[in-house]
């Protein structure tokens, strides 16, 4: 269905800019406030995020629960695309694009509503504000921001699915499915002791966000099967 592959298109480029939101947000307020220094403590982050507090919503609300619903609909849209060929992989990358959306939404929900409770603790008690606000981010982290299992398990089944369907450019798969090997390492609790999962992290976000990108322009700009036939003629056998 051209309407929905364009449609998918369009979120693709959304998401984009909602990561882009999130990473203006964390690397130009965030961190120059020194939110991420290594020894910081939970009351000071609570104040950080005190003197930030409208900004710092945002940046929770668009890259995680914008992102997430946005997500819904690329996963719906690719599983259309991809679904003639490995219909079982195809639906199995689908389930987990939509596991993948609903965890980020709850990361993104949890992380407003408990800054708005530690803003208010904050006034009265700090301590007790930083406790809560180590909770919250834990069950943060937890569900969709402190390791990138489920999202790079579908962008990896999805890349794979298109390189075997030639759905996709073959450039951009390979992308995706570097980033998405990537994503999967961060659950790796050894990565965790060497200090490397930021590292893999940053390799899964800025590889996905191009791919984002990437992906974005190709629905847009493609007709279902056009790939397909493209890179027929090109391999068309020679005669001898």
């Amino acid at each position: 269905m051209q309407s929905l592959h364009k449609i998918g298109g369009a979120s693709a480029l959304i998401m984009a800019v909602t990561w882009m939101v999130g990473f203006a947000v964390f690397l130009g307020v965030l961190a120059p406030a020194g939110y991420f220094d290594e020894g910081i403590e939970p009351v000071e982050k609570v104040a950080i995020i005190a003197d930030n507090q409208a900004i710092v919503s945002l940046s929770y609300l668009i890259p995680f629960v914008v992102f997430g619903i946005f997500l819904v609909v690329l996963a719906l849209a690719l599983y259309d695309r991809l679904k003639a060929s490995f219909t079982a992989v195809a639906q199995t990358a689908t389930i987990i694009g939509l596991i993948w959306a609903g965890l980020v939404i709850a990361s993104g929900m949890v992380a407003n509503v408990g800054i708005s409770r530690v803003i208010d603790l904050n006034n009265s008690d700090p301590a007790l504000a930083g406790s809560v606000w180590l909770a919250v981010e834990t069950v943060v982290l937890g569900l969709g921001g402190g390791n990138e299992v489920a999202g790079g398990v579908w962008v990896l089944l999805i890349s794979w699915v298109a390189w075997r369907t030639r759905e996709l450019p073959r450039a951009l798969n390979y992308l995706g499915m570097v980033a998405g090997v990537a994503g999967i390492i961060t659950v790796v609790p050894l990565l965790d002791v060497l200090g490397a999962v930021e590292v893999f992290g940053l390799v899964f976000g800025l590889g996905v966000l191009v791919w984002f990108v990437w992906l974005g322009i190709v629905l847009l700009r493609e007709h279902p099967g056009q790939r397909v036939a493209a890179d027929h003629v090109r391999e068309e056998p020679k005669l001898v």
